[in-house]
Formats: C-alpha cells, structure tokens, sequence
C-alpha cells in the first residue's frame, strides 16, 4: 500500500509541473483533496512557524478562542453505504472487474467500521485537540498560570463536546490548578452554532447557490473513465448505476480515511487520476467557497452570518481586560462558523472576493482555512506588571490554526496592533446594514 501512495504522490507532483499552485500543494499532500475533511495538518504533516516574539513590556494573558471538531466519520451513514449498494448491484449482474471487486471489498471494509458511528468523533479527532491544547499552553504559558479561569463552551454536537473535553482535560494535566468550566447547551447556539441565529436568514441565499453549484457539479464531473474500470458494461452502468454521485461518494469516502488510525496505509486514491482528484476537490471548494464566504454569488454576505460570534469574542475581550484575570474563553462547533468568522475577521486571504469561479482554485483553498480542528485564537496581551490596563495599552495578535494572521489593521509591531483598533474595525463590520431578503 505505501508503494500505491508513493505512485500516487510522484505522479501528482509530475502533474504540477504544469498546472497551478494549487496542483502543487495536492502533489504535495494528496489528502489535501479532501478539503473539509483534511486532517489537521500541524505540525505532524506541516511544520508549524515560530511565533514572533511580544514586543518589549508586554505578556499575554488572555485568549479568545473558536474550534472547530477535530477529525470524524462522515456525518451522512449514506455516503459508505449507496456506493456498496451500487456495486453490489454491478457485483449480481456479474459485472464487476477485479478493480471493481476490490474496491467494493474496502467499501464493505470501510461501511462495518463506522456502524451507529456518523458524525462521531474519531481517535485522530481526539489528538488533534489534545495537541492543539498542549501547545497553546505552551505557547501562552503566561495565560494558564497558577489558578487562571478557562470558560470551555461547546455546540450540542457530541463530537464538538468530546472535542472540547480533550483540550481541557489536556489543559488539566498540564496545569492541575486551573479553573475550568464546561457547558454545552442550546442557550448558545445562536451564536455558536449553524443553523441558529441570523445564519437562518441566509437559509434561502444557500438554495439559491445551491442551484449553480449543482450544475457545476452535473456539468463537470465526469465519471466515464472511473466507472469503467469498475465494470465490464459502462453502457449498463449508465443505465442502471447513479455513476455520477457512485464516483463522489467514493471521493469523499477517500478523502475521510485519513481521519482514523484504523486506516493508516489504506487508501482508496488509487482509483482516481491524479486529474480526477484535482478537480473533484476543485468542485468541492468551490461549494464551500459559494456558501460560507466572501462570494459575490451569495451576496458577500455570508460572513455576516457569524455577528452575534464576533460580537461575543469582543465582548469577553473587554470583560478579560476590565478584570484583569488571566485566562481563557474556548469555544468548540464546526468549520460553518469557522469559515464565515475568519472572513468576517477579515484574516489573511480568507475574505477573497472572486465573481469567476473558474479561477477561484488558483486563490482560495479550502484545506488551508477549514481542516478539521481549524481554530481561530485571539490573543490579548498587556504591560507587564498590570492586572487592569487601559483598553489603549492592550495589544493582540490572531492565529489561525496556529499561524500568525495578517489582520486588517496595521501596528507599531506586526502581527501586533492596538486591541482598541482592531476592535474598532470589528464592530463597524458588525454594524454594516445586511440586506438578507435580496
């Protein structure tokens, strides 16, 4: 099987030569193709950068945080079990090849492993968070000393829960002292989950989108050559198979197993041409770009969406600055509040803007913002040997997913800035008219 993924691997990187950035980040990483189901990455795949150091005086002592769940099952039991009943199908027909049967044994393989498991938590899951956790606290240790308060909150999601209950109980060990508190309730969920909240208003913007990417999706994918390796009869496929949705359930099953130790050196990219992936993957972005972005096809209005989310991360800001306690606010949920925060934050290149979707794959990736375990923290930091500052005098920096994040606002000392400014800059973005009815 490692043969099969150093093949897989050299063929994409040859592949790159001649295409994009893009093509060289998935030759790189072909589980990159997975998009929202890329495992997080850092630091075991990637090397995470060194931190800049605070400038002169100054300390952290607070941390705003949003996360989201680390590695799961798919959420939909359908997706492991419609393409093993379409090959079952092609399998009583006598129609299967040997590539067929094969992948129908892993499929088999694949749907026993995850019974009454959708949308579960997996042991990768559990790691991600629990490193995640570890490095904050060593990042930051400043921010987790002696008795410090860590206010943990999740959505109702069990797996946004044990997510959370990873990264404190990580947090404990390190520091038995810390006073930790754990809630997970529908009293939160307008802000800190999808589907409540003014998400709901953008409800009937996603249909509206929802019609242009399907026919992208029924434009573009072409299964042809994945399906007749499978079966001896590509004209009784066609006729009898959903060949189309057989070839994307099989893609997002692919692009899933890296988020479980049970498959480690098990692949199902074998099946696909290193062109496929590309732009399986492409199709992919574009979906979560349409939907939960900056895109003009939504209106530019799907940052928004996560208001009441900004608004709490500054609240608790100014809370930690008037009680001058040091601390943190950790707040676990999903990639569809990530996604649309960090635009709204305005981080990095998150917020592109782009009409043509054709090229969007050349400037926004998916697997760079939404991995699974993507977090976004807000780090406060403040003279040292004060406990209740001026709001002037604090500084702060953002990660995301551990990164330094180029913000909107400039400072004496990047990636610092004055915490008054940045806060400034959020509220009027928070305080923009959204048109949801248009």
């Amino acid at each position: 099987m490692k043969s099969t993924l150093i093949t897989i691997v050299l063929s994409m990187a040859a592949f790159a030569l001649c295409a994009g950035d893009y093509h060289a980040q998935l030759a790189a990483n072909p589980d990159r193709s997975g998009s929202n189901h890329y495992a997080y990455p850092y630091p075991a795949d990637a090397p995470l950068p060194a931190l800049t150091a605070a400038p002169a005086g100054y300390e952290p002592f607070f941390i705003d945080h949003y996360g989201r769940h680390g590695s799961r099952w798919l959420t939909h039991e359908k997706t492991y079990s419609a393409p093993v009943e379409a090959l079952t199908k092609a399998e009583r027909a006598g129609l299967l090849t040997r590539q067929g049967q094969l992948l129908l044994a892993a499929l088999r393989q694949v749907r026993q492993a995850m019974q009454l498991r959708a949308g579960d938590l997996s042991d990768v899951g559990a790691e991600q968070h629990r490193g995640i956790a570890e490095r904050m606290y060593r990042n930051f240790p400043q921010v987790f000393a002696g008795e410090a308060q860590v206010d943990a909150r999740s959505t109702v999601i069990i797996r946004c829960i044990l997510s959370m209950q990873n990264e404190t109980m990580t947090l404990r060990r390190l520091n038995p002292r810390l006073r930790i508190t754990t809630d997970a309730s529908y009293h939160d969920m307008y802000y800190m989950g999808w589907g409540f909240g003014e998400d709901t208003l953008a409800n009937h913007i996603r249909k509206e989108v929802d019609r242009t990417t399907d026919s992208i999706y029924r434009a573009d994918v072409h299964p042809e050559r994945f399906v007749a390796q499978l079966v001896t009869d590509t004209v009784w496929a066609a006729q009898h198979l959903p060949v189309q949705q057989l070839m994307r359930d099989v893609f997002d099953v692919a692009g899933s197993l890296q988020g479980h130790h049970q498959f480690d050196g098990f692949t199902l990219y074998q099946y696909f041409t290193t062109a496929e992936l590309a732009e399986l993957w492409r199709l992919k972005n574009i979906y979560w770009y349409t939907h939960w972005a900056n895109a003009p096809i939504n209106g530019n209005r799907m940052p928004y969406i996560e208001r009441a989310l900004m608004r709490d991360f500054i609240n608790r800001a100014d809370r930690a600055i008037a009680d001058g306690e040091r601390g943190a606010v950790l707040r676990f949920g999903h990639e569809t509040c990530v996604l649309p925060l960090a635009c709204l934050m305005e981080l990095d290149n998150v917020n592109y803007s782009c009409a043509d979707l054709d090229s969007l794959h050349l400037h926004w990736q998916d697997f760079n913002y939404i991995p699974k375990a993507c977090n976004i923290q807000v780090v406060l930091y403040r003279p040292v040997g004060t406990t209740a500052p001026r709001p002037e005098d604090v500084l702060v920096k953002v990660l995301y997913n551990e990164h330094e994040a180029a913000l909107p606002v400039g400072g004496p000392t990047a990636p610092y800035c004055r915490w008054t400014d940045l806060k400034r800059h959020w509220l009027g973005r928070i305080d923009r008219v959204v048109d949801w009815e248009r």
